[in-house]
């Protein structure tokens, strides 16, 4: 590779059940492979979009979550393969602005993103429900169903992504919906939808809730309206007929 311009840097498993199979090889990924992918930046003089994550964030006691927020994290939990391996990069990325001065670094903090082609058994809340009721299965929650998630569909998230790259702002931006809903109102949406196309109702059972688990989720997008001039554009239910469409082919 001789001339490189941009570096978009997405690679980590984003799925709970992926990622905590390997913490280990999560925690090399976000370290070792942000290095890597650093080092060639700084090689080839190329700005470098790194994604990071909500989960810097924690379980947070402020809501909505501002970039300004430092987070609330357990350094050594369930989930801190990918919640500090995502800290950690960041960190990493602004060590390596400070000493080349001049390297382009954007950091975008993607909340919880969904569309065609998620894999029914990665154990992501959308497309385990969505997998589940097309299935004939009864949904499950884990916890009380209140804890709350905002859902932004695949196209506004590579908007936003886009936008970042190519602006001049080297802070870190949240990337997701506001719209914020809880996991039961969510779930109840997905059965409905599921009903419309003549697919029988499934019942909605609840299971214990994981470790760590997030209570909130709500990102604060005022920096990306100000800096990007973006937000998302597509509506909750918009986007999940898309994504129902997509895994009703899949089952054919």
């Amino acid at each position: 590779m001789k001339n490189i311009d941009q570096i978009f840097n997405l690679a980590c498993p984003a799925s709970p059940i992926y990622y905590q199979k390997d913490p280990i090889s999560t925690l090399k990924t976000c370290f070792h492979g942000t290095e890597n992918i650093l080092d060639l930046a700084a090689e080839k003089n190329a700005r470098i979009l790194h994604t990071s994550t909500s989960e810097v964030y924690g379980d947070p006691q402020v809501h909505p979550q501002p970039e300004s927020y430092w987070g609330y994290v357990n350094p050594f939990g369930a989930r801190s393969c990918y919640d500090e391996g995502k800290r950690v990069a960041e960190a990493l990325c602004y060590a390596y602005q400070a000493k080349y001065q001049g390297m382009e670094i954007r950091i975008a903090r993607i909340f919880n993103t969904y569309g065609p082609r998620m894999s029914y058994s990665d154990g992501r809340v959308v497309s385990s429900f969505i997998g589940d009721a097309l299935a004939g299965k009864e949904i499950k929650i884990t916890g009380d169903g209140t804890a709350t998630r905002s859902f932004q569909y695949i196209t506004d998230c590579v908007e936003g992504l886009y936008r970042l790259m190519n602006s001049d702002y080297a802070l870190p931006v949240n990337i997701g919906n506001p719209g914020e809903f809880t996991i039961r109102e969510f779930a109840d949406i997905v059965v409905d939808m599921i009903a419309e196309i003549g697919k029988p109702r499934v019942p909605i059972i609840y299971l214990p809730r994981p470790s760590d688990d997030p209570n909130t989720r709500q990102p604060d997008i005022t920096r990306a309206k100000e800096v990007l001039d973006w937000e998302p554009t597509v509506a909750l239910k918009e986007g999940l007929k898309n994504t129902v469409e997509w895994h009703l082919k899949q089952s054919i």
